[in-house]
């Protein structure tokens, strides 16, 4: 039992320190979320070079990829979400001091990752048939089939590397996954130039050769967090590995029961975006276009409020293991007004460069001229968008910390598809707004979603003293 209190001992040193004061939730809070934010942002810097490298190949491959990402996704995010509640159990045990917890938690998160994914690959595999079914061209569902035989076996390696990186951060480590991601990015490029031309003697893989290339980067960056959590202090001390084989079934229950409704509200979010997609379709190409370029800006502003969100269920974990209520509210407060001032600085830049951005992706001549001033009207119509995405993140987060996830599920079937998307589309096409109809109603429906959220963590903290 020695080790046991001496892994407890920074920790608890910590919360013996002036941690009333709202500054040092701040720098808690702040040295928790940056590096998160950076992981995030070298995701999707390594899913913006796949794409870059798919174009070499010609329209018709990034098509087809732009499909298997739509099919990969919705099965990948059912797993993200269940192994999510990794984050808020090992935050509590670690807030408790319970390091036995924590080894659990994270061997349960390891198992989940692994016998999900089983299932969660049948859907990229029978890709192409579910795309013949929704209507798709042969073609492309024939050259999405060939990428996703590469991206499916990828799917447990990176929910595997999801649960560490959550236990990492859970001991307020989050460092080591942002490093490996970082080493990730040229890693991924090389390997999918390669795969994809067939160098070194290679075959020529086009797109299935893409596909395994992420599929062996996302087993490269599990084994190495693998690496870390057994051999590197402080991991090394909590064990977190040891007796890997035995399987804590009433904590993957618990796990499945807060990780399920994270699954499913994230899979709302998906669909009314995928929705607001074919809205945008029965407008006009020029409207599809401005639309996918303006979620792509937003996709990158998003990563801010991911970040604090994923530090909130952090610290608000850390507060409710050590039965604190006051410190929980404390930290759903700070994040809040972290992710309120982040992102309203960013919404402000990206006003004031909003036909710059446009211009990035369809260039300064007169043919894409329609298409860069729409989304310089769909980045301002976002700007509000922006604000209310942060903020259902950040609070949804916080929940999360105390295993609220039940209600944000019910909260997220109201606000995206009881309000936002019959508004989008009443605004769309009987108020004749078009694609800024769309995104009046995404930025309605996403208040209306934050609303509830916070009001939710407020009822449930209101008991605590300010």
């Amino acid at each position: 039992m020695t080790d046991l209190v001496d892994t407890k001992q920074p920790y608890r040193a910590r919360s013996d320190a002036p941690q009333n004061h709202l500054a040092e939730e701040f720098v808690e809070t702040l040295r928790l979320a940056v590096p998160m934010m950076l992981t995030q942002l070298g995701q999707i810097a390594m899913i913006t070079t796949d794409l870059a490298l798919i174009g070499r190949l010609g329209e018709d491959a990034v098509a087809a990829a732009a499909l298997a990402h739509t099919v990969y996704f919705v099965s990948f995010t059912f797993g993200l979400g269940l192994v999510t509640a990794v984050s808020p159990l090992a935050a509590q045990a670690f807030g408790a001091g319970d390091i036995k917890r924590l080894r659990h938690v994270l061997r349960v998160g390891l198992w989940i990752s692994l016998l999900i994914s089983l299932p969660m690959m049948a859907s990229p595999l029978y890709g192409e048939r579910i795309l013949l079914a929704l209507g798709q061209a042969p073609h492309s569902a024939a050259l999405a089939q060939r990428y996703l035989n590469g991206l499916a076996w990828g799917i447990a390696p990176a929910l595997g590397f999801i649960a560490l990186r959550s236990m990492m951060s859970a001991v307020n480590r989050p460092q080591p996954p942002l490093w490996i991601t970082l080493a990730a990015i040229p890693v991924n490029a090389v390997l999918v130039y390669v795969l994809i031309h067939g160098l070194f003697g290679l075959p020529e893989f086009g797109l299935f050769g893409a596909g395994l290339a992420t599929a062996i980067v996302n087993l490269g960056t599990f084994l190495a967090a693998l690496a870390i959590a057994a051999w590197r202090k402080p991991f090394a001390d909590y064990q977190p590995l040891a007796r890997l084989w035995r399987i804590d079934w009433s904590l993957m229950r618990q796990l499945i029961a807060i990780g399920a409704p994270i699954s499913f509200s994230l899979l709302l979010e998906y669909g009314l975006f995928s929705s607001a997609a074919l809205l945008m379709g029965l407008i006009s190409t020029t409207a599809l276009a401005a639309h996918q370029i303006a979620l792509q800006v937003t996709a990158v502003l998003f990563m801010v409020p991911l970040g604090i969100g994923m530090a909130a269920t952090v610290r608000v974990g850390h507060a409710f293991g050590r039965d604190d209520p006051a410190a929980v509210r404390r930290a759903g407060l700070v994040a809040t007004l972290l992710g309120i001032t982040f992102v309203s600085a960013l919404t402000i830049a990206i006003i004031f460069g909003r036909y710059e951005l446009g211009r990035l992706f369809f260039g300064r001549g007169e043919t894409g001229a329609a298409t860069v001033e729409l989304t310089a009207t769909l980045l301002l119509v976002g700007a509000t968008f922006f604000i209310a995405d942060a903020l259902q993140t950040i609070m949804g987060g916080a929940l999360r910390g105390i295993n609220d996830t039940r209600m944000t599920l019910v909260f997220a079937a109201i606000g995206y598809w009881c309000v936002g998307f019959p508004i989008a589309w009443w605004l769309a096409f009987h108020a004749d707004l078009g694609a800024v109809g769309v995104w009046i109603g995404l930025s309605i429906g996403s208040f209306v979603y934050a609303g509830l959220l916070i009001l939710r963590f407020r009822i449930l903290t209101r008991r605590v003293a300010a």
